[in-house]
C-alpha cells in the first residue's frame, strides 16, 4: 500500500511596491505566470491596490474591458482579445455563501477555462481549488498619502509548488 502523497509546501515571496504604476507592473508580471483554471485571491484593506493590480493582470493577459472594482456587480467577465483565457474579476466582499454563490453568478464562462481573480475572497472561495495564489497587500493604515505597499504572494498546491515567485520582483 502506497503512502499518501505529502502535501505541497507553500511557496512565498515578499515584495515592496511604492506606486500605483508599480502595482500595475506587478499585475503584468503576474499575468505571465497564469493560465486557465488559476485562482488568484487578493486581500488587503480598502485602497490597498487590489483593483490596480487586477488592471495590470488584465493588461498582461490581453483581455477586453476596463478593470473597475466589481463590488456592486460582484463579478465581471473580461474576454480575451487573443487566444488566452478570459479573466473573471470577482468581489466576494458581499458574498456570504462563498463557493455556492460564486457558482450561482451564472457567469457566461467556465471557471476552469478562465483566470479567476477574487478580491476579499479569503474564507469564501478557497474551495474552488487547492491550487491558488494568495496575495495579501498591506498598506500603512491611517496615512493615506503613503503609497508604499508590502505584498505577500503565496502559492498553494501542486500547481505552484515548483514556481519561482521571485520572478515577480521588479
Amino acid at each position: 500500500m502506497e503512502a499518501p502523497a505529502a502535501p505541497h509546501s507553500p511557496v512565498e515571496t515578499e515584495l515592496t511596491v511604492t506606486s500605483p504604476e508599480q502595482m500595475r507592473d506587478l499585475g503584468r508580471r503576474l499575468a505571465k505566470l497564469l493560465r486557465a483554471g488559476d485562482l488568484v485571491m487578493l486581500n488587503g484593506e480598502l485602497g490597498a491596490g487590489k483593483t490596480t493590480l487586477t488592471r495590470g493582470l488584465g493588461e498582461g493577459l490581453g483581455v477586453r474591458g476596463a478593470m473597475t472594482s466589481p463590488t456592486f456587480v460582484i463579478a465581471r467577465v473580461h474576454p480575451s482579445l487573443g487566444d488566452g483565457p478570459p479573466l473573471v474579476h470577482a468581489d466576494a466582499y458581499r458574498l456570504s455563501g462563498g463557493l455556492d454563490e460564486m457558482e450561482d453568478l451564472d457567469l457566461d464562462v467556465s471557471l476552469t477555462d478562465s483566470v479567476i481573480v477574487v478580491e476579499w475572497g479569503e474564507g469564501k472561495v478557497e474551495g474552488l481549488t487547492e491550487d491558488r495564489l494568495n496575495l495579501v497587500i498591506h498598506r500603512a493604515v491611517g496615512d493615506t498619502t503613503d503609497e508604499v505597499r508590502h505584498v505577500t504572494v503565496t502559492g498553494l498546491g501542486a500547481r505552484w509548488s515548483a514556481t519561482d515567485l521571485s520572478v515577480l520582483s521588479a
